[in-house]
Formats: structure tokens, C-alpha cells, sequence
């Protein structure tokens, strides 16, 4: 065996030259061939030549090293060229590509077509031009190259695939799951209903109650949390419909004259399905609490689709207000008669002026567009205090009622 680790000078303009990187080994019987074949090439630059003369030997390291290219003698004792490209090519990977150039003195066509036929990918006959030889090599080499990149991002791309499969199996897997907790809650006696009452700070009477969904079974959490899981699987207007459904029937146990109030989102309440519903029901009864938490699509479309419940005396609510331009955008828009202030808003009022300041001016814009202000999360007396001498109507909080079924108790 004839080994050689000789490499030329890289150029700073060549730094990916196939021959460089490159392990080659020479299998050839004749000692002499083998010398010559490794002088062109360290001449040329590759930096790895391996010289054998026994092709045992040599099939025993390509098969577990393989190398870059192997330049092969068809006609050795013990075993001959084609042999040994049939052994190789079952002991490789079937992924691995390892170029063959056949270099014999052999020049019969019919051993060049079995050459080739057996998996050479070229072939020479001896004797040869060092530059024609070089040529070959590189051209060999960087086909290999070009297959080696081919793999890699091929590897990469199932990689990528497997990971998007395994992302989106995961992901139907939590879309049933969301979907199967959100039919259970569908299924009659999961959902219920409590009532906050609504009272006029003036008198401390109740002039409506705000439904609020309440969920058995044995998932905890916040209602909004359940609704907000009905939308990402496509139930929401099934779920918001139920409810709905279900704090309407206890309308005729809420005293007489007093309101209920619906929390809905946009998307529920442009459906004709709700508007349907609306019809059959006491529109002067029911105030539509449009909640944010969705986007309003189209208010054109929402005002369109509820005017007949308020040409009838139904009244449309917005919340949250006082949060944000979102908030405040979204009442100019909605032109709502009941603005309801955020609790966020409320919440220490007594001590804060520049809530006090905010709120003052809310009630103005309620004055002067006609709509009634709600204050939400009212807990202790003093806040009430100060929301009645801002002027301030309604009001709902703990200090005042905590929800719960019917009948309404105020607090």
C-alpha cells in the first residue's frame, strides 16, 4: 500500500477545491502503476491519496471508510476489478455514492461496457494523459460533491417534514381534545348560569343582572378561558348560542322591569341564526354586552343585523372601557347605549384622581351621545361614593351583589 498526505498550496480564491478535501484510493496490482497514478494526483492536489496493490486489502478499507473516489485496475490476481465493484457496492451503504474510474490497459469494448454496466462511472485506458486523468477525477468529484449536497438538504428537508408532521399531529391532538372538552360542556346540566345584579347607585335598586356562564366537570378555569377554547375548534356561536339560551330562560324570576345582560361576541351576533332567535324574544328585556375580546369584522354588518332588536327597545353595550384607544375606538364605532367602565378603572378610585379625571369625562361622553354608564368591579363603599358624586348610574361589583343564581341578591 502507497499512502500520501501531500497537499498543494490552497489559494484564497479557491478555498472549496474538490481535490483538496478530497481521499482517494488507487487500486492496482502493478507497485509502478500505483506510483505514477499517486504523483498526478498529489501533483494535482488532492489531499489524500491511499495506493494499493493487494484489492483485498483495498476493498476492506473502502467498504468501511469509504473514500471520495476510487481509481480502479481491472485485470489483478486474487480479485479482479469488476469482483471487487460488485463487492463494494453491496458493502456500501445504498445511500453512500462512491465514484469508480476504471484505469486499465484492457481496451476491448466489451470490457468497457461491463465496467460500466457494473457501476463504474468512467473509464480510461491505459496509457493515459495526467491532465485527461485529473479531469476525470475532478469531474467525479464534484458529481459526488454535488450528490452530498443533494443528500444533506434532502436529509434536512425530511427532517423538516417529519418535524412539521409531528407538530401538526400534535397539534389535531389538542384540537380534539379542546373540542371533545368543549361538547362536553354543550351536553345539558355541565353549564349554568349566575346573575350579578345591576343597581342604580342613586337608590341601591336592581335594574338588571349580567349573565355569566359557569362550568361543572373536571376542568377548572375561568369562563372566558372556555370560550375562548369554543373558538379556536369552531364552537364559539355553538357554546355563546347555549348560554345564551339557557340565562334567557330564568328571564320571568328577575324582577319585574329589570334587565338581563348577554355577553356575545361580534362574530355570534351578525349570524342570522341569533337574529332568528332575537325575534321571538323581549328585545326592551335583554341588553347585548358586545365583548372586544373577539375583532369586530364589520360594524356596518353587526349594526345591520341587530337593527330590528333595537328598533324594538333592545340596547347594545360595549365593556372594558377606559382601557385603551382599542377600547375607546371601539365605542365610537359600536355607538353603544350602555358603556360599561373597566375594573381596572374603578378599582382605588377613591384615591386616585387621575382615574377620577377619566372617568369624569367618560360620563360627559355618555351625557352627550345618550348612553348610560355601568361601573364594573365596584368593592368597597368609597368607591361607590365617589362613582355617584361622578355621576356615574349603574354600577356592578361585589360590594353591591356577587353572582349567583336566582333569585338576585344584592350584597
Amino acid at each position: 500500500m502507497i499512502r500520501s498526505n501531500i497537499a498543494r498550496p490552497v489559494l484564497a480564491d479557491d478555498p472549496t477545491d474538490v481535490l483538496r478535501d478530497a481521499r482517494v484510493v488507487v487500486v492496482d496490482d502493478v507497485a509502478a502503476n500505483v506510483d505514477v497514478v499517486d504523483r498526478m494526483l498529489r501533483h494535482a492536489g488532492v489531499g489524500e491519496v491511499v495506493g494499493y496493490t493487494d484489492p483485498v486489502l483495498a476493498l476492506a478499507e473502502c467498504s468501511t471508510e469509504p473514500p471520495d473516489l476510487v481509481i480502479l485496475d481491472l485485470h489483478m490476481p486474487g480479485l479482479d476489478g469488476l469482483t471487487f465493484l460488485a463487492c463494494l457496492n453491496s458493502a456500501l451503504d445504498p445511500e453512500e455514492f462512491v465514484p469508480v474510474l476504471v484505469l486499465t490497459a484492457d481496451i476491448s469494448d466489451n470490457t468497457r461496457r461491463n465496467a460500466l454496466a457494473d457501476g463504474a462511472k468512467d473509464f480510461l485506458t491505459k496509457p493515459v494523459d495526467a491532465v485527461d486523468v485529473v479531469l476525470r477525477v475532478r469531474n467525479l468529484l464534484e458529481t459526488r460533491a454535488l450528490y452530498q449536497r443533494l443528500r444533506e438538504h434532502t436529509d434536512t428537508l425530511v427532517a423538516e417534514l417529519e418535524l412539521q408532521h409531528a407538530i401538526e399531529h400534535e397539534a389535531a391532538i389538542l384540537a380534539a381534545e379542546r373540542a371533545e372538552r368543549i361538547d362536553a360542556a354543550l351536553v345539558p346540566g355541565t353549564m349554568s348560569i349566575a346573575y350579578q345584579p345591576v343597581v342604580d347607585l342613586a337608590t341601591r335598586s336592581i335594574v338588571g343582572a349580567e349573565a355569566l356562564a359557569r362550568f361543572a366537570g373536571p376542568v377548572t378555569r375561568p369562563p372566558n378561558e372556555w370560550f375562548a377554547e369554543a373558538a379556536l375548534v369552531d364552537r364559539l356561536e355553538l357554546l355563546e348560542l347555549a348560554a345564551v339560551a339557557l340565562a334567557l330562560s330564568n328571564l320571568d324570576e328577575l324582577p319585574a322591569g329589570a334587565f338581563v345582560s348577554l355577553n356575545l361576541s361580534a362574530s355570534t351576533a351578525c349570524t342570522m341564526e341569533f337574529a332568528s332567535y332575537l325575534r321571538r324574544l323581549p328585545a326592551d328585556r335583554i341588553v347585548l354586552e358586545i365583548t372586544e375580546h373577539t375583532k369586530v369584522e364589520d360594524y356596518c354588518e353587526l349594526r345591520s343585523n341587530l337593527a330590528d332588536f333595537i328598533e324594538r327597545g333592545g340596547r347594545i353595550a360595549v365593556d372594558d372601557a377606559g382601557t385603551g384607544y382599542a377600547g375607546l375606538e371601539h365605542i365610537l364605532r359600536m355607538a353603544p347605549d350602555i358603556i360599561k367602565l373597566d375594573i381596572a378603572l374603578i378599582t382605588a378610585i377613591d384615591t386616585d384622581p387621575a382615574k377620577r379625571a377619566l372617568v369624569t369625562s367618560l360620563v360627559q361622553f355618555a351625557a352627550e351621545t345618550g348612553a348610560t354608564i355601568i361601573a364594573e368591579g365596584i368593592e368597597t363603599e368609597d368607591e361607590l361614593v365617589v362613582l355617584r358624586e361622578l355621576g356615574v348610574a349603574w354600577g356592578q361589583g361585589y360590594h353591591l351583589g356577587r353572582p349567583a343564581p336566582l333569585p338576585l341578591q344584592l350584597g
